[in-house]
């Protein structure tokens, strides 16, 4: 499946209920080797991108032997971290943004209470 199809799935699979991200891979026709793989690249691609919530799981001579498992976890590797640095990237221009908003009502409140000079 190609990595955009991917990202759509992981941003949709919350609406799912409580059905996991390997559960949905499944379900979709994905092998089981490779959303395994998945799973252990989504945690170890948040962890990267600095989450706190992300563990790095990596079965490295299941990485070596098994395609679909390597193949899985890069893909959920690179759209996990992907995904997290999206995301802060958002907060983070959201507060910029904030702070923005918030010294322009200052300065305008500055403005507006300052006597007028003239005649």
């Amino acid at each position: 499946m190609a990595p955009r199809a991917i990202f759509i799935l992981l941003l949709l699979a919350p609406l799912a209920g409580c059905e996991t991200t390997h559960q949905t891979l499944i379900a979709q026709g994905y092998p089981p080797a490779y959303a395994d793989g998945f799973d252990d690249g989504c945690g170890s691609g948040r962890q990267a991108a600095g989450a706190i919530t992300g563990e790095f799981r990596k079965n490295v001579s299941r990485y070596l032997a098994d395609k679909p498992y390597a193949l899985g976890w890069s893909d959920g590797f690179q759209q996990c971290q992907g995904q997290y640095l999206s995301q802060e990237r958002q907060r983070y221009e959201s507060q910029r943004n904030s702070d923005r908003d918030r010294d322009w009502e200052r300065e305008k409140d500055r403005a507006l209470t300052r006597p007028l000079h003239g005649n």
